[in-house]
């Protein structure tokens, strides 16, 4: 059954919409703060594997909107990257970043030694890892094809898509859950402002902290805007042809987002400030939509058949990351309020993608309040700086003797 480009945006619509029925009526899902497209994709994602296993049909979806989504929402990150901002967080930032980086390192750590004490090749722990969790699809696609190409490793692109596809799932389903625990230890702390609830945005909340507030616009900003995303994704994507191969080489997103911080930074020293409620509405419609579509083509029997060795290594990378969240970045980030939305975050983008992270965090301050740190810190960190960190980690580790 093939749902052509329209339908699946209407199939996304209405897991969005699911998505906030499910969380509205069942209170598990609103005190454990899952997301409201996490919670809709999911479902969708199980009627389709349902299909698969029952009907013996294939829902195949026309998922070329998925990539211009996902860099539109990049691109809305840049624009919101307000370098003075950034700088007045310089060392929360730095502090984070190590935190994230040492995760790294224990992510690829655990894959390997369980690998080895499975007695598989030692790159399917590494699959398992930092390359495919905080990866995500196209890091652990592009190192898949490296693994195989240069190392012999057979399978090794579909074993990256399936684990970060569980990463993506289980990201999306830890955060809310260590954020209520996290929750309890800091009492009645709580965010600075109580957040908007369809109600216009508080006056100092940043772009993508109230996804459901009422965004004031105009149609000349919305346009305005629209064109500096359409720039981003233009120019984005021309660098990163340009850097292709090179040891410079970064994904598209990334390439996207460098843009949009250069633009907008650009703008606002020429007295010419981007739009951020036109920015934010933008922004979290493509998260949104992104986010929708990315949960509902999962192939979850990807999922059921993989190997126990690697299933094995990712629900131990499932544990760490939740023990990471509670026992590392909760307590060396601050031990407060914004430690807990930053924890949360961090087991978005730690096992699946920046914008699960930022989905995981909208959800914790929609329901306990404003973190603005977190969502200075965490977009940055996660759509920028881990790549590149990530990429180190990995050179480093096939340095390793048992990898030559």
């Amino acid at each position: 059954m093939n749902v052509k480009v329209y339908g699946t945006l209407v199939v996304a619509s209405l897991v969005l919409l699911v998505g906030q029925w499910l969380v509205a009526a069942v209170p598990v899902l609103r005190k454990w703060t899952i997301p409201e497209p996490v919670a809709g994709g999911i479902v969708a994602a199980l009627i389709v594997f349902g299909l698969h296993s029952y009907a013996h049909t294939d829902v195949v979806f026309d998922t070329s909107l998925q990539a211009p989504l996902m860099q539109a929402f990049f691109a809305t990150i840049g624009l919101n990257a307000n370098l003075a901002n950034l700088k007045h967080g310089g060392p929360v930032l730095v502090r984070f970043l190590a935190v994230v980086v040492a995760l790294l390192v224990l992510q690829n750590v655990l894959g390997i030694a369980l690998a080895m004490a499975f007695g598989v090749d030692p790159l399917f722990g590494l699959l398992g890892g930092s390359v495919s969790l905080a990866g995500g699809h196209g890091t652990g696609a592009a190192w898949g094809a490296v693994f195989t190409e240069h190392h012999g490793l057979q399978s090794a692109t579909e074993a990256a898509i399936a684990c970060a596809t569980f990463g993506l799932i289980m990201g999306g389903i830890i955060g809310g859950p260590v954020a209520q625990h996290l929750m309890k230890r800091i009492g009645t702390q709580s965010g600075d402002a109580a957040p908007g609830a369809g109600g216009a945005a508080t006056p100092d909340a940043y772009a993508f902290e109230e996804p459901k507030a009422e965004q004031p616009t105009t149609p000349g900003a919305f346009i305005n805007t629209l064109t500096l995303i359409a720039i981003s994704l233009a120019v984005g994507d021309a660098l990163s042809g340009l850097i292709a191969g090179t040891a410079f080489e970064l994904p598209t997103f990334v390439c996207v987002l460098f843009v949009g911080v250069l633009l907008a930074n650009g703008l606002a020293l020429l007295g010419r400030p981007v739009a951020e409620h036109a920015v934010a509405l933008i922004g979290n419609v493509s998260l949104a939509l992104f986010l929708a579509m990315a949960l509902m083509t999962l192939r979850l029997w990807d999922l059921a058949a993989l190997a126990l060795p690697v299933f094995t290594i990712l629900a131990a990378q499932t544990l760490l990351m939740v023990v990471y969240a509670i026992f590392v970045t909760f307590r060396v980030m601050g031990a407060d309020y914004d430690a807990v939305v930053l924890a949360a975050g961090h087991c978005g983008f730690g096992l699946g993608a920046t914008p699960t992270a930022i989905a995981n965090m909208q959800a914790v301050t929609a329901r306990f309040g404003h973190s603005h740190l977190a969502f200075l810190v965490v977009p940055m960190v996660a759509a920028f700086f881990i790549d590149i960190a990530n990429a180190i980690t990995i050179k480093l580790f096939l340095l390793l003797p048992i990898f030559r």
